[in-house]
């Protein structure tokens, strides 16, 4: 267990934790210095038979709430700390409406200095904090009167952090790791060491790890959790974790930044969230105020577009979009803080819905319906509502980044919802870079419906054309929906014989391509000089002498005759029919199988095939453009085999006029 503690400056929680752990937090010269603290503060307290406790002494002083909203982040247990002679003061009120925003459940109050005041005094401070903490997720936490000075009460205060270590269980480690990263620095014979709470997720030494937003991979030399030397290190712990890395750049990782499992997704500049913004001002927040935002160790400015109407009212709550000054990471579920333009005073507090939010619309009425299915907490559910609202199908890879789940957590949602799945799974371990798209049945009996009208009247329309382009299958159909979601889409209507792959594009398996009759019988004209020619390609002048036509006229069948299928363009100028392609091809295989390297020379086809040296430079590099062969310096190696690569060259015949 995590606990922070909470409260004005000069309240006592340097201190209180010295005596609860016997560690003076106050590490900085300067905080020595001032008697003040400045920067996070750590100490452990081992306990017997279970985990050992740790503790972050936040700062009181409001100059240095950045630093304590550092601190309160990812923690478990808040210790709000209040003395008896002041009684509440105004960090105190913020820091409790910090932790309430934050949604910290587990705490209890620590009022200090009790030896500097009467019982009556005592008893009226005890009024005062029951009210403050009334409606808070703090509400009804148990109190505990002590003197860290004199020791009076702190053994009761101490079996209940106790206790509660004890009885907190511990955080599920489900999805990718994740650490916020809070101090960097170095050992003499260790090397560099980063610290943190760990959000998500676990971690174990020999790990590769990367900071998302940074081109380096990392690998974890050694671990230690709540101060002990650990193999593995786990949500809800604090890690300080020694890394190694040949790319490391050590100035470049800093407080703020993650470090996380790979495929982790990479920081972003636009989120979008839900946001209760705090009672008791003076004023609505409006659109596009400016803001600090605090998230995990971060801080950045930006502004707050508010996405229902124009503004949230003092102890509201709506949706919005946070547009970031400088790119953080974040993922589904994060807590964060906003305070004002001057960083004076705290505005509200929510949680991440979205970090791929769409580039335009994103308060138009279906997005901000798609953002309240996004926010259901369970994963199946949420899925389950955004398919029934989407169209266009779900993306699953983002839809497993934004809520940071494993490949294996992801595979268990999808056994959990009833859907169609198109597209290709990516590697495990990369889920935000797959091309897999859901669908909700009727969704998909919608969409397919859809595909293949717009197909049979692009038939109607252009006779003599092939086929579509996999991404352009739904275009005018209505749906709107982007490129590579109609390739997905365009790939399982092909698999279900919906549709017909050729060399040219996706057609109905009805439809056959046809030269209108004036053109079919002059192509016939030019079919017999190509065919005279075997295996030879012949360019526009070549045909027009034998067959007399006008070279211009030619060179307009020629380009009809390649959009069907009926010839190949092997260079710029030259055509050759797909089965003396496919002759051509057989032969290079045959030589590339005699030969001890299995490559094939200029020379070599060129003796095989009689078609001439040209020639057979053209044809080899022709085949080397469409991933037959592969050039390796003046030979061809083959690396794909003729017969699945040219078998659509003459299984899927135009219908001449």
């Amino acid at each position: 267990m995590i606990i922070a503690t909470a409260g004005h400056v000069d309240h006592g929680k340097t201190l209180l934790v010295k005596a609860l752990t016997g560690v003076d937090t106050d590490r900085l010269p300067e905080e020595k210095k001032r008697g003040l603290t400045i920067d996070l503060g750590f100490a452990y307290l081992p306990i017997a038979g279970h985990e050992t406790i740790g503790f972050i002494d936040v700062p009181g002083h409001e100059r240095f709430i950045r630093n304590a909203l550092c601190g309160l982040a990812g923690t478990d247990f808040v210790l709000l700390v209040v003395a008896a002679d002041d009684g509440p003061m105004p960090q105190t009120v913020e820091h409790l409406a910090i932790v309430d925003l934050l949604g910290i459940l587990r705490g209890a109050v620590a009022i200090t200095k009790t030896d500097r005041v009467s019982p009556e005094r005592l008893e009226q401070v005890q009024r005062e904090i029951a009210g403050l903490l009334s409606g808070t997720t703090l509400a009804g936490v148990a109190a505990f009167p002590v003197s860290a000075s004199t020791g009076a009460g702190m053994q009761p205060l101490l079996d209940h952090l106790i206790d509660a270590g004890a009885s907190v269980p511990p955080r599920c480690a489900s999805g990718r790791f994740r650490l916020a990263i809070d101090r960097t620095f170095d050992i003499v014979g260790a090397g560099f060491i980063v610290t943190g709470t760990v959000f998500s997720g676990s971690v174990s030494v020999g790990d590769f790890v990367e900071v998302p937003g940074l081109d380096a991979r990392l690998r974890v030399r050694g671990i230690h959790a709540q101060d002990k030397p650990a193999e593995m290190g786990r949500s809800g712990q604090r890690c300080a974790i020694n890394l190694s890395g040949s790319e490391m750049r050590k100035e470049l990782i800093t407080r703020g930044q993650w470090l996380a499992a790979e495929g982790v997704p990479a920081p972003v500049a636009k989120i979008d969230a839900e946001l209760r913004v705090l009672g008791g001002r003076d004023a609505p927040l409006v659109h596009w105020t400016p803001v600090h935002v605090h998230l995990g160790a971060a801080e950045t400015t930006g502004r707050i577009a508010v996405l229902e109407g124009a503004e949230i009212a003092p102890g509201g709550a709506g949706l919005v979009q946070l547009v970031l000054d400088d790119p953080i990471g974040a993922v589904f579920g994060d807590h964060l803080i906003v305070r004002d333009q001057s960083a004076r005073f705290t505005l509200g507090g929510g949680r991440v819905l979205d970090i791929f939010p769409p580039r335009r619309g994103r308060a138009k009425p279906a997005r901000l319906a798609r953002l309240r299915a996004v926010g259901i907490t369970s994963e199946a559910l949420a899925l389950t509502a955004l398919l029934d609202q989407s169209h266009e199908g779900i993306d699953l890879g983002r839809f497993a980044a934004n809520r940071n789940l494993t490949a294996a957590e992801m595979a268990n949602v999808e056994n959990a919802v009833t859907m169609k799945t198109v597209g290709q799974r990516s590697a495990p371990e990369r889920l935000s870079g797959e091309t897999r798209f859901g669908f909700a049945a009727s969704r998909w009996q919608a969409v397919r419906a859809a595909a293949l009208s717009r197909l049979e009247r692009w038939h109607g329309e252009h006779p003599g054309a092939q086929g579509l382009g996999e991404q352009q299958i739904l275009n005018g159909s209505g749906i709107a929906m982007s490129p590579e979601i109609q390739a997905a889409v365009a790939a399982e209507l092909t698999r279900e014989g919906a549709l017909v792959k050729t060399e040219l594009g996706l057609r109905l398996p009805t439809h056959r391509a046809r030269l209108a009759p004036a053109d079919a019988r002059l192509w016939e004209r030019i079919e017999e000089a190509l065919a005279e020619a075997g295996s030879k390609p012949l360019a526009a002048r070549d045909l027009a002498l034998s067959t007399g036509l006008e070279p211009r006229r030619i060179e307009v069948l020629l380009t009809q005759a390649a959009r069907l299928g009926l010839v190949h363009y092997v260079s710029k100028s030259r055509v050759a029919r797909p089965e003396e392609l496919l002759r051509l091809a057989a032969i290079v295989e045959r030589i590339a199988q005699s030969t001890s390297d299995g490559t094939v020379s200029v020379a070599q086809l060129r003796d095989a095939s009689g078609i001439g040296r040209n020639m057979s430079v053209e044809i080899l590099e022709y085949f080397d453009k469409k991933r037959f062969t592969q050039r390796i310096g003046d030979r061809h190696r083959v690396i794909k085999a003729a017969g699945n690569l040219f078998r659509l060259w003459v299984s899927e015949p135009a219908v001449l006029g």
